[in-house]
């Protein structure tokens, strides 16, 4: 993938001092949504637009530590063997890791520079780690003109997004889409995208056709709340946003919603802005 949904509220309404509820974005394998992770077993990737969340791998705390130990110590019998450095460094980026992670995929790559496989995980541990520039440079030979990725496509765009090159991130998934029609991933990467650029009407047309495909990642949902919240429709929001979660959890995110929404009213009302109650 990733963003959180903080991200986008932030820059479309300033910064906000409270800590967000746990809204979060598309991604997956997800960043949703992560299909798009060419098949990596995580929760969350480099495949998202905005904060590119370090992959989750869905096991608890005591078996990421047991896969480390034992990971690592196949890894340093051969660390030119790409299946075992390949999953280490997942395990590592899923401990927040990340220079170790960028270190081991760096040496893999050194030893198979022409592994697309390997070339796509290092870019997204680079991008994951903030070296934005050195990630769209490896990404980029991560697949060729001729034989397109649209898993790779779709990183490179996330890590414009994270440049601030909104235009140019959502080229990347534009293209990708014509590889993968109607894939979930790139269509919430796009719609966030729209969203950051503050297209806030395509941003909710793209959301709700990722909406539409089946199955649903619940994450794609809450990103649309929060789209068609920013334009006002809290009532619609708050119904999208209390569709997937738990009652708790959708109670956070609509606090938050609201939160949100009067920041932003707020930050458009010049009296406020001024502090002025004439």
């Amino acid at each position: 993938m990733t963003l959180v949904l903080a991200a986008i509220a932030m820059r479309l309404t300033g910064t906000i001092k409270t800590r967000p509820a746990r809204l979060v974005a598309s991604a997956t394998c997800l960043v949703i949504l992560a299909a798009a992770t060419a098949g990596c077993q995580t929760t969350q990737t480099t495949e998202t637009t905005g904060a590119l969340p370090v992959a989750a791998v869905d096991a608890p705390n005591g078996s990421l530590q047991r896969d480390e130990e034992v990971l690592g110590q196949q890894y340093r019998a051969d660390p030119t063997k790409i299946d075992v450095a390949l999953r280490y460094a997942q395990v590592l980026r899923a401990k927040g890791q990340r220079a170790q992670a960028v270190a081991v995929l760096e040496k893999l790559s050194i030893e198979h520079p022409h592994d697309k496989t390997v070339l796509g995980a290092y870019g997204r541990a680079l991008a994951e780690a903030g070296n934005f520039e050195q990630a769209l440079d490896v990404l980029d030979r991560a697949h060729s003109p001729d034989q397109p990725d649209w898993h790779i496509l779709s990183a490179q765009g996330a890590v414009l997004d994270q440049m601030g090159r909104h235009a140019d991130a959502q080229r990347h998934y534009l293209t990708a889409l014509k590889i993968a029609p109607n894939e979930p991933s790139i269509l919430s990467n796009l719609g966030l995208s729209y969203a950051l650029s503050k297209d806030l009407k395509n941003a909710e047309k793209i959301l709700r056709r990722a909406a539409a495909q089946k199955p649903v990642d619940p994450r794609v949902r809450q990103n649309l709340a929060l789209v068609v919240g920013l334009q006002g429709r809290f009532a619609e929001a708050e119904t999208i946003a209390r569709a997937d979660l738990p009652p708790d959890e959708a109670a956070a995110n609509v606090a938050y919603l609201r939160q949100m929404l009067a920041r932003r009213k707020d930050a458009h009302d010049p009296r406020r802005a001024t502090g002025s109650t004439s």
